[in-house]
């Protein structure tokens, strides 16, 4: 297996470690995201992940196999069933994700730094979506976060391209939230910080933040339960105590 799940205290970090390929995802690391983000969201110890390369994030699939398991429609189909669950496993985590992006984070692998809340990158990071170069129409489902965080105009620009962005770029245009000399740092203090933070809150800013991308506005009863829940939880009810008694909350 080339990836790797860590946790240590409240954050998980997902690893990405294949580095003779440049971290190219084969079909079976696809495959595995499902599972391994699975045991994330069903452990209640860990608050937040983070999701990085080795010396690179990610060369993206690895093209290698595409002969083999992308030779006929059907075999698309599969193939392209096992990165939507991929991704998916990531975008619809309940917990905040943060991809720390050193190198290379094109394709696929940009894919999955898309996926996840945040991203944290270093200034030799260079970021690029290239199915044109491929023959390959890019995901509906992944083209929306792409227009979601650079707006349609760069989406249409880095798609009918296939041109690598460099991180000033990337910042500039909102592909990434900040650049620093280590990302992998950054993205660990981001993720202990949000993990210190109140779960109740959390989780409903990322519930209600989907909707709102997916074009949800009104506040139905599914809303209305976020409100209701916050104000019954033992979060609501540490941090009215810890402002009175003037100390840091303990959630």
């Amino acid at each position: 297996m080339t990836l790797s799940l860590e946790i240590d205290g409240a954050v998980a970090t997902l690893s990405i470690d294949r580095p003779a390929k440049r971290n190219a995802i084969s079909f079976e690391m696809w495959s595995a995201l499902p599972g391994l983000l699975g045991s994330v969201a069903t452990d209640d110890d860990v608050r937040a992940l983070v999701v990085r390369g080795t010396d690179h994030f990610s060369a993206g699939a690895d093209i290698s196999e595409f002969a083999a398991l992308r030779a006929d429609p059907d075999g698309a189909r599969r193939y392209g069933a096992a990165v939507h669950a991929g991704e998916r496993a990531i975008a619809t985590l309940p917990k905040p994700t943060i991809a720390a992006v050193r190198g290379v984070c094109v394709g696929g692998g940009c894919e999955i730094a898309l996926a996840c809340d945040f991203r944290i990158a270093a200034e030799d990071a260079r970021f690029g979506i290239t199915p044109a170069k491929l023959g390959i129409v890019y995901s509906a489902t992944s083209t929306k976060h792409l227009v979601d965080a650079v707006g349609p105009a760069w989406a249409r620009q880095i798609l009918f391209t296939g041109e690598l962005l460099d991180a000033a770029t990337a910042l500039r245009i909102g592909l990434v939230n900040e650049l620093c000399a280590d990302p992998v740092a950054r993205a660990n203090e981001l993720a202990t910080t949000m993990a210190s933070r109140a779960q109740v809150s959390v989780r409903g800013a990322k519930m209600i933040i989907a909707r709102i991308t997916a074009g949800h506005f009104d506040e139905d009863d599914s809303v209305h339960a976020l409100y209701e829940a916050s104000v019954r939880s033992d979060d609501y009810a540490e941090g009215v105590r810890a402002f009175l008694e003037k100390r840091p909350p303990r959630f």
